[in-house]
């Protein structure tokens, strides 16, 4: 049974969920705790690490993408308490955000020959740009569709990030949050060297929901069993979570114990 879905996303950056939206429906799918995991952004109306909300623990953490030996990988943050140093790089990477999805929609609307409803604006990512090609192009029925092609990585729309580095991100979390995870170690081209990171964090993520969504995971490299073999033998805290863009959550996530170690190891650091 999933207690807690610990990566979840709202309209705070690229998701659908509306911050009230969320308790409600984690107690719809029997979860005890949610994390808020906005990419390159906190949320302004969490104002501690860790709230109760209707009978719901929502913790409040940070995705930030960063560059890792060649790869652009995922770092969770969780138990934000703000610093100057993260809001300021925070600022700068929704600058660049909005000057990114500028260029994307351009680029798009060029390719497709017509205007998208999307605007550049801060805390946009490719799934709201996505969104906006399905709902105004019959050719393209689903996210994956649009990023396999059109906006994915190397795909003619696709413009990249300037992004920090693995080692800045990480100090920017470690000195902001309570708990820093490897986000879906399996996710990345080359998720040996994604991997190799972890031991460098807190934590790793081990529940997500590969396969889903066009993730296809590690292309038979390693599996989930190599991802906990590794938390074990360094004795790092496991996460998880559904990366919810949509509206659904408990996808997948941590047990009740899973939960416990969590909370414990969040709880020492705050």
């Amino acid at each position: 049974m999933i207690a807690a879905d610990l990566h979840v996303h709202t309209d705070n950056s690229d998701g659908t969920f509306r911050l009230p939206e969320v308790p409600p429906a984690a107690r719809a799918a029997g979860l005890d705790a949610v994390a808020i995991t906005d990419h390159d952004r906190i949320h302004p109306d969490l104002g501690a690490p860790v709230v109760e909300r209707d009978d719901v623990t929502v913790v409040h953490g940070i995705e930030l993408r960063v560059e890792a030996d060649g790869q652009r990988v995922d770092v969770l943050g969780y138990g934000v308490r703000p610093t100057d140093a993260l809001a300021d790089e925070i600022d700068r990477l929704q600058r660049d955000r909005v000057e990114r999805g500028r260029e994307i929609i351009d680029r798009v609307e060029q390719r497709l020959g017509h205007a998208i409803p999307a605007e550049p604006e801060p805390g946009l990512g490719r799934p709201d740009i996505a969104r906006a090609v399905i709902e105004s192009d019959d050719g393209y029925d689903s996210i994956p569709d649009v990023f396999d092609g059109l906006i994915g990585e190397g795909d003619p729309c696709y413009v990249a990030r300037d992004i920090p580095s693995f080692e800045r991100g990480r100090e920017l979390l470690t000195d902001a949050c309570a708990l820093v995870s490897l986000a879906h170690p399996l996710r990345y081209p080359k998720p040996a060297a994604a991997l190799e990171l972890a031991p460098r964090l807190d934590a790793v993520e081990v529940a997500y929901p590969y396969g889903a969504r066009g993730h296809t995971g590690a292309n038979g490299e390693l599996a989930v069993d190599d991802v906990r073999a590794l938390a074990e033998r360094h004795d790092l805290v496991v996460t998880g979570g559904s990366d919810a863009h949509d509206r659904s959550l408990g996808e997948t996530g941590l047990s009740t114990d899973e939960y416990e170690r969590f909370r414990t190891a969040l709880d020492a650091g705050l």
